[in-house]
């Protein structure tokens, strides 16, 4: 039975991490489950889909709004696949996506997973982008710290100063910045030189786990050393809070970025890659009998 999810419960957390341990002790590499959003679900709307067969979890999906982006990502027990609960779980995600309006949602799939990249391609899915994901598991490696560079929480008031510094550095406008900014889900750090913003980045922390995220240093100040500075300091911060494992992604065109994070101490531990995915213009009806709604 699929279950559309409003919040989490203790037992279905439970539930997903024993899943997720299944899964990668078969497949290997890691599943961008993003943790510190699971742990703080809201109940304002379905936002996960588990699928349960005799009181065991058998697949699930989460739903992850970014921005104006939204991520994908799922998993089914090894011994459950090829019964059609993967086709299940993106149907009704892709489903909420044409309800609320969400362009262009991305499926996230590890590189090496074959079925997941052809269900992408059989739906029509173009490859947006790529990314490895690294993780830290020891200390970083050391390094003078320049006494100019210092890093203070970002507030909403930094809004556009983020926002700008985001653009710069990706290339791309940044939104729901000011709505980050306020979230006590994340939070954000300005990067000053001289008391002057020079780049950005986010924290999620949650037990063991941390993550790294949009870290950016504005180009007219790379190559001074300022990016390795920061991110040695975070994770020094991080494990410092108890962290032990602190996870990012970077690009994989993203060569100097890419050597940065391995200077440091990072590992890759997997490559994925991001399909864009149409959106159907039918939805499958609410009252539809394979259907729960709600909690469990």
């Amino acid at each position: 039975m699929l279950q559309q999810a409003r919040g989490l419960s203790p037992p279905e957390l439970q539930a997903i991490a024993d899943l997720e341990g299944l899964v990668v002790g078969a497949d290997g590499g890691r599943l961008k489950l993003e943790w510190g959003s699971l742990r703080s679900r809201d109940r304002d709307q379905v936002q996960d889909l588990l699928w349960w067969q005799d009181g065991q979890l058998l697949g699930f999906l989460g739903m992850y709004r970014f921005g104006s982006s939204t991520e994908l990502t799922g998993m089914v027990a090894p011994a459950a696949r090829r019964r059609g609960i993967a086709t299940a779980l993106l149907t009704t995600a892709l489903s909420l996506c044409a309800d609320r309006g969400h362009h262009r949602p991305l499926l996230v799939v590890p590189r090496t997973s074959a079925a997941g990249k052809a269900m992408a391609l059989g739906r029509g899915a173009v490859l947006d982008h790529s990314e490895h994901a690294l993780v830290l598991l020891a200390e970083p490696g050391g390094g003078a710290s320049d006494p100019r560079v210092c890093l203070r929480e970002a507030v909403p008031a930094d809004a556009l100063v983020v926002s700008q510094l985001l653009e710069e550095g990706f290339g791309h406008p940044a939104t729901g910045v000011a709505e980050m900014l306020a979230s006590d889900q994340e939070r954000a750090l300005l990067v000053e030189v001289d008391a002057s913003p020079v780049g950005t980045l986010r924290l999620t922390h949650q037990g063991d786990d941390a993550g790294i995220y949009g870290f950016v240093v504005a180009p007219a100040w790379r190559g001074q050393g300022i990016g390795r500075d920061v991110l040695r300091r975070v994770c020094q911060q991080l494990r410092a809070e108890g962290a032990r494992r602190i996870g990012l992604e970077v690009a994989v065109d993203n060569d100097r970025a890419l050597g940065l994070y391995i200077s440091v101490g990072f590992t890759s531990v997997a490559t994925e890659d991001y399909y864009a995915l149409p959106v159907p213009q039918a939805v499958i009806p609410s009252n539809s009998p394979a259907i729960r709604r709600g909690r469990r």
